[in-house]
């Protein structure tokens, strides 16, 4: 075989196996299943693009009142976070009240107001200087919790996530992307059921910062794009029952209702 020849040959082989392998950038045809398993989206303001939610991690106890109120160390301790799955999603269109149905198996149904941070980059090991450079928007969200399932769980020394992680237990609004909104370092945050007020705080009363979050997150785990965090609630966390309003507020942000139902 001539030279010409050789060469051509071999860039017909290497283009060939190139060819079946999955090459980086390249769009993958979707895989073959028995079934379809649904993605969880939340609209953006002012776009026509939807935020791809990957994971929802949710900080314990970060507000001082509220840590003892739970009988937690009021002190700065090393913060502790747990999951919801992210079909726990219930999207809340700014300006409606959506029903919210009442789960099965408690009878001590929790509110919990709380800033929610939407990343739309990921890394490890941020640094806190440069952890809000993930964040791609803001929004506010419930973590609905049944918590004497929580409680009875934790007095047994078993893990809690039945109390936390259920269908729907994490209404939320949609996305503000960061231009169209600032970093939320301070501003009221308040919810009430039925007109009447329950929780009343400030964002700069959180005991870990959402950058410090931020940054804690990413030395247990690699953060991506489409990880959101909700960043802890204020004291007088309460019970609500079927026929309840709540509406809760984040300064800068439309406000979330849901009716339970």
């Amino acid at each position: 075989m001539d030279r010409r020849h050789f060469f051509q040959n071999t860039a017909l082989v290497t283009t060939g196996a190139l060819a079946g392998c999955a090459l980086p950038g390249v769009a993958q045809n979707k895989a073959k299943t028995p079934f379809e398993v649904s993605d969880t989206y939340i609209p953006i303001v002012g776009s026509d693009e939807m935020f791809p939610v990957r994971r929802i991690y949710c900080i314990g106890r970060n507000y001082r009142a509220h840590a003892i109120e739970m009988g937690s160390n009021p002190d700065r301790e090393p913060p502790f976070f747990f999951q919801k799955p992210t079909d726990a999603i219930q999207h809340v269109a700014a300006g409606t009240v959506a029903d919210h149905p009442y789960p099965s198996l408690t009878k001590n149904y929790h509110y919990e107001a709380e800033l929610v941070a939407c990343l739309g980059k990921g890394g490890r090991n941020i640094p806190v200087e440069k952890a809000l450079d993930l964040v791609y928007g803001y929004t506010l969200g419930l973590d609905m919790t049944r918590r004497d399932l929580q409680r009875a769980m934790g007095d047994q020394k078993k893990p809690w996530e039945i109390g936390k992680s259920f269908d729907k237990s994490a209404p939320i609004g949609a996305v503000h992307k960061l231009g169209k909104v600032e970093h939320f370092t301070k501003g009221n945050i308040w919810l009430k059921v039925n007109g009447q007020t329950k929780q009343n705080a400030n964002l700069n009363q959180m005991i870990w910062s959402v950058a410090e979050q931020i940054s804690q997150l990413s030395q247990a785990n690699e953060l991506f794009p489409g990880d959101i965090i909700y960043s802890g609630t204020p004291e007088n966390v309460g019970p609500v029952v079927r026929g309840d309003v709540i509406e809760m507020h984040i300064d800068g942000l439309p406000n979330l209702s849901v009716k339970i139902v």
